[in-house]
């Protein structure tokens, strides 16, 4: 309520053209709250209320605004004014924006742009996308191995605020290879004469400009770092990446999985500002194909079709059947992939995952055809044998549902495709026809059809 009564103020402020006023109203607010207001804006007022903002307060709203608005913003300046506002970004936010826009913006605002913000954006931008190299930020502390810890922080001091983060520092050799690390809270306890070569701590965990940007993230969750240097094929520093950034890569694989998932073209847009189109073209090719594929399991009816005539009361039981396997492989599915995904399955490991899912397999399975041969009997009435028959698939349904489900996503890793690809929508497929093959055979053995 209490944010709700300031951003009413604002607008008030804003109808009466009380400019100065709403520069002090602002100047209180938390960068990332304003920029969630700003986007509440129409576009006219966004920019009005945009323009108001300080050089440094405008910048780091920038950074913290949806790529629309951004854009919205930097088209409405001059291009000395958009140089400006990249020029008071981190170097990782300035190329993330950059990345998103025209060439030919791109270049006229670099043009305008201090020579460093044009030397740092135009390396994050040579390294290949989804990188580490791509998302981290050349603004760190560097120290050299024979400083005393006076002068290391009076180094700070004076570069500390163009820095990214302070509280661990980089230590190199002369050929700037990175050779330690240092916390700032321990320089603090140092004595002033220490050498930084003495106290930093040699036994350094870094990643690689071209290590892909989800495997950075697992680094950062396994160690539990704020913040990783990122080093070249020859062990030279050029960059750190902070855990804001892996915290964003993050939720984008994350999203991207999910609507894999559900069989749908990954978007790097919110929902609300996609398109009726774009939502179309994501979804479209997967449900033409699963469409195509799922006609499999037609084929199969109709294969059987005149057995299903003289056992009519099968045909009820299918819908059951095939829900439960699809839900099985689905279950299996989601387990692997999210384990491929944390580093904790490899294709080593096949046998193991196989005998489990066998054992889990058969409970399951086993319990679900003793309640439903109970149902079968005591409420549908339908005979122990229709009854057996429907329990056997059931039984044998979920033990290939968590095998295909389980195996699917390995075998993709494997082959170099996505997991997450193989999921449900996918894996579904699979098993319903493969639940129906097994139905009409037992049907055969069992009923004699």
């Amino acid at each position: 309520m209490e944010k709700r009564m300031e951003w009413d103020e604002i607008v008030r402020l804003l109808n009466a053209k009380q400019y100065a006023d709403i520069r002090q109203f602002l100047s209180d607010i938390n960068e990332a709250d304003l920029a969630a207001f700003l986007e509440e804006l129409a576009p006219e007022d966004m920019l009005r209320v945009y323009r108001i903002l300080s050089k440094d307060l405008a910048a780091d709203v920038f950074s913290y605004l949806e790529v629309e608005s951004q854009q919205t913003i930097i088209n409405s300046l001059s291009d000395k004014e958009a140089a400006n506002i990249i020029d008071n970004l981190w170097a990782d936010d300035a190329a993330d924006f950059l990345e998103e826009m025209p060439a030919n913006v791109v270049q006229k605002i670099l043009a305008n742009a201090k020579p460093d913000t044009r030397q740092a954006v135009n390396q994050l931008l040579r390294y290949p996308e989804d990188s580490a190299g791509s998302i981290m930020t050349v603004e760190y502390v560097s120290l050299k191995e024979n400083l005393t810890v006076n002068q290391a922080i009076e180094r700070i001091r004076s570069v500390g605020l163009d820095s990214e983060t302070i509280n661990i520092c980089y230590v190199l050799d002369a050929q700037r290879k990175l050779v330690g690390t240092v916390a700032l809270r321990y320089l603090l306890l140092s004595q002033g004469d220490d050498i930084i070569g003495d106290i930093m701590n040699e036994n350094v965990i870094s990643i690689n400009t071209l290590m892909d940007q989800e495997q950075a993230a697992a680094q950062f969750k396994k160690y539990d770092f704020t913040a990783m240097p990122v080093v070249d094929n020859e062990n030279r520093l050029v960059g750190i990446i902070t855990v804001d950034d892996i915290v964003d890569i993050m939720e984008e694989e994350a999203t991207e999985d999910m609507e894999k998932m559900a069989a749908i073209l990954p978007s790097d847009k919110p929902y609300m500002k996609t398109t009726v189109g774009e939502t179309y073209k994501k979804r479209i090719p997967w449900l033409l194909l699963l469409m195509v594929s799922a006609t499999f399991t037609g084929a199969i009816i109709s294969a059987f079709e005149e057995a299903l005539s003289v056992y009519a009361a099968l045909i009820a039981f299918i819908p059951m059947l095939m829900d439960t396997g699809g839900n099985a492989g689905g279950q299996a599915s989601v387990t692997v992939i999210r384990g491929l995904s944390l580093g904790e399955i490899a294709y080593r490991d096949v046998p193991k995952i196989m005998w489990k899912e066998v054992r889990v397999a058969l409970l399951c399975g086993l319990t679900l055809a003793a309640a439903n041969f109970a149902k079968l009997m005591l409420f549908d009435r339908v005979g122990p044998y229709v009854s057996l028959t429907v329990c056997a698939t059931l039984a044998a349904a979920v033990l290939t549902a968590m095998l295909v489900g389980c195996l699917l996503p390995i075998g993709a890793k494997k082959l170099g495709f996505d997991p997450a690809v193989m999921a449900s929508p996918f894996i579904t497929t699979i098993v319903d026809a493969l639940s129906l093959l097994l139905y009409f055979r037992f049907a055969i053995i069992i009923l004699g059809i």
